[in-house]
């Protein structure tokens, strides 16, 4: 029924879209050729074809059970401490998470995880404020599905294939430069060159998607001021959209609350059920992207 399926970003809120698969996907026998995903959304994606998700429920309330703060400010006089726990917490999850069914993601579809390249006339530091100052402007002031505000500043999106990466640490360092949102994160580094978050482009990475005729599935994980499912054609590409009915109940980057990962999985669970119940009048009419 659909040949692609997009993994928005989101941090915990990704938590959503893990609830919405393990009910959807058996039901319809969803079998994507392509996905592309975003940030934790790619992170999400991985982790369906390589983990349980209730085992990563339970690694991450583990992991994080002695995390009681998302910010440790006494760590600036201490010499390479970090003030913000995320990078280190999420890097070794995703060697945890993936690793040992790393090669078997050699059989699971094509995942393409997007980056934003810096523009080339900024400075890494100068980029991160401009790309954080759009990024925030589209989300909260405009509100847009699918941001320009990036690219016209000259943010440059790379779509990387999960395939390509040839040892589990290149795929965790991938995910990162997708989730790459200082201070949470240093600036990282792709082939020498600075990037940021594949959000500062778009969010919902529909540019990832191959042209061809067919059906995409595309999970958001914030809620837009549109119906909660509705479709849009592109060419002879059906584009069908589903958000979260509610605002999910998880903030991005709080490592402090690992317990409101199964609300925000929950909630993904009953929406896919309501899903499953529309989805045979959901492709008529189309609006056009």
């Amino acid at each position: 029924m659909f040949d692609q399926v997009v993994f928005a970003g989101g941090g915990n809120r990704c938590w959503w879209q893990a609830g919405f698969w393990d009910v959807v996907q058996p039901e319809i026998a969803l079998k994507p050729r392509v996905i592309a995903g975003i940030s934790a959304g790619a992170a999400t994606a991985c982790m369906l074809y390589t983990r349980d998700s209730q085992w990563v429920m339970r690694y991450y309330e583990q992991v994080l059970r002695g995390n009681t703060k998302n910010a440790y400010w006494g760590n600036l006089w201490r010499r390479g401490a970090s003030v913000f726990p995320h990078y280190r917490i999420y890097r070794q999850a995703l060697l945890d998470i993936y690793g040992e069914s790393f090669a078997g993601l050699s059989s699971a579809p094509e995942i393409r995880v997007g980056v934003s390249h810096v523009p080339s006339w900024l400075g890494a530091r100068s980029a991160v404020a401009a790309g954080l100052i759009a990024y925030n402007i589209e989300k909260h002031v405009r509100k847009t599905l699918h941001p320009t505000l990036g690219q016209t500043l000259g943010f440059r999106p790379e779509y990387v294939r999960v395939q390509d990466c040839a040892r589990v640490d290149e795929l965790a360092d991938l995910i990162l430069q997708s989730s790459c949102t200082p201070p949470f994160t240093p600036v990282l580094r792709r082939g020498g060159k600075p990037v940021l978050d594949g959000g500062m482009v778009d969010n919902v990475p529909v540019g990832a998607l191959d042209a061809s005729p067919g059906r995409v599935l595309v999970m958001v994980t914030r809620q837009y001021p549109r119906p909660q499912m509705f479709v849009l054609s592109h060419g002879e590409q059906q584009r069908l959209y589903v958000q979260p009915s509610r605002k999910v109940p998880i903030s991005s980057w709080d490592y402090t609350q690992p317990a409101l990962m199964r609300p925000a999985y929950e909630l993904g669970r009953a929406d896919g059920e309501a899903f499953l119940r529309r989805l045979p009048t959901l492709f008529q009419p189309a609006t056009h992207a």
